[in-house]
């Protein structure tokens, strides 16, 4: 099924906000290079496999730098605020400053001890279902805080909780450990602190690098070959506690062909004209224009074509002060949607409608 109007929007506006401030960040020269003699000196030895290629090595680093920019911008923003929208979910943190340290029992820390050391000298393999039942008992153990943790995705459901860490798909040497730790940790201290209902958490991965580009669909995944290609991973974690690309995005949404979809949004907003769209949609003289309209459709901004429907009413019953809201630009330099300005003329369609 497709996504609704409002998801789409919401998956748009992350696309666009990303897009913006790539742009702005995009090395224009290599004036303004910070100096890298070290990058300088080891580049030299591929100076030959870079002839015909990378006319400019300056460049090379300005771009390489851009890139690492974009790589972090998805891993800690885009696929986390996508999430959030397929899912209704948000980050979460239990932390002394936050919502406070949530606390586990002696055994369960105990538990977590033995299967952790168990699993790093391979005297156990990761079995979800062992785990679990070592860790979600009531007992008159003493309590105890539990570490301080965060959830990249975090929803509660009626009768469970679902908790999500979401990694790069290539993790540091090591990480995995760690990782583990981490969700048979939370996984307990979710347990005592919502002890009516099912814990669920996962490690979530958005794509799976090792799918050929061409050869199979950039979408599908082989979960087997993807945990047996990093250090560890199959190590410390049951498959069926793992999600990855296409099988992680419909789960978050609870439908099909998530990823497709993302990745055709994407793939309609980021063009070559992007910065030309994004100039018209911020220049409020042009909604009258045809291309305007076209425009809002094209990238699913909804709302925004919702005030365009009204537009004769809003203009009959502008204030001054709401003129001057009206006026302002619906997207930022930085991407931004103006929520407040769309909130505010939309309070206004509905009190002259209710008239």
């Amino acid at each position: 099924m497709a996504l609704s109007n409002s998801v789409k929007e919401k998956i748009s506006i992350e696309v666009i906000k990303t897009l913006a401030t790539r742009f702005e960040s995009f090395p224009k020269d290599t004036s303004g290079n910070r100096n890298a003699p070290f990058h300088d000196a080891f580049l030299e030895a591929f100076s030959d496999k870079f002839a015909n290629k990378v006319p400019d090595v300056q460049f090379f680093i300005s771009l390489s730098s851009w890139l690492q920019g974009l790589n972090t911008t998805l891993g800690q923003t885009f696929f986390e605020n996508i999430a959030h929208h397929l899912c209704n979910g948000e980050k979460r943190e239990y932390t002394s400053k936050k919502l406070g340290n949530l606390q586990i029992t002696k055994m369960q820390r105990d538990s977590i001890s033995h299967i952790i050391a168990n699993l790093s000298n391979s005297t156990a393999k990761p079995d979800l279902c062992s785990e679990n039942s070592k860790l979600f008992h009531i007992s008159g153990s003493p309590l105890v805080n539990a570490f301080n943790f965060s959830v990249d995705v975090f929803f509660e459901n009626q009768d469970s909780i679902v908790a999500i860490e979401l990694k790069t798909v290539k993790p540091n040497s090591g990480e995995m450990r760690g990782e583990k730790q981490k969700i048979l940790e939370g996984k307990a201290a979710l347990f005592n602190r919502f002890p009516d209902k099912k814990i669920y958490f996962y490690i979530g991965f958005p794509f799976d690098p090792t799918v050929g580009p061409t050869a199979e669909k950039t979408t599908s995944y082989n979960k087997e070959r993807f945990l047996d290609s990093i250090i560890n991973m199959d190590n410390f974690f049951d498959p069926r506690e793992t999600l990855l690309a296409s099988e992680l995005w419909d789960f978050l949404s609870g439908d099909k062909h998530t990823m497709e979809q993302i990745l055709e949004i994407i793939n309609t907003i980021s063009n070559t004209s992007f910065e030309d769209e994004l100039r018209l949609l911020m220049d409020n003289s042009k909604r009258d224009n045809p291309e305007y309209l076209a425009q809002l459709n094209k990238w699913n901004l909804f709302s925004e074509l919702e005030l365009l429907e009204h537009d004769e009413l809003l203009q009959r019953n502008l204030t001054e002060r709401l003129r001057r809201i009206f006026n302002q630009s619906i997207f930022s330099p930085q991407g931004k949607y103006n929520w407040e300005r769309y909130n505010q003329l939309k309070l206004m369609i509905r009190q002259c409608s209710a008239r």
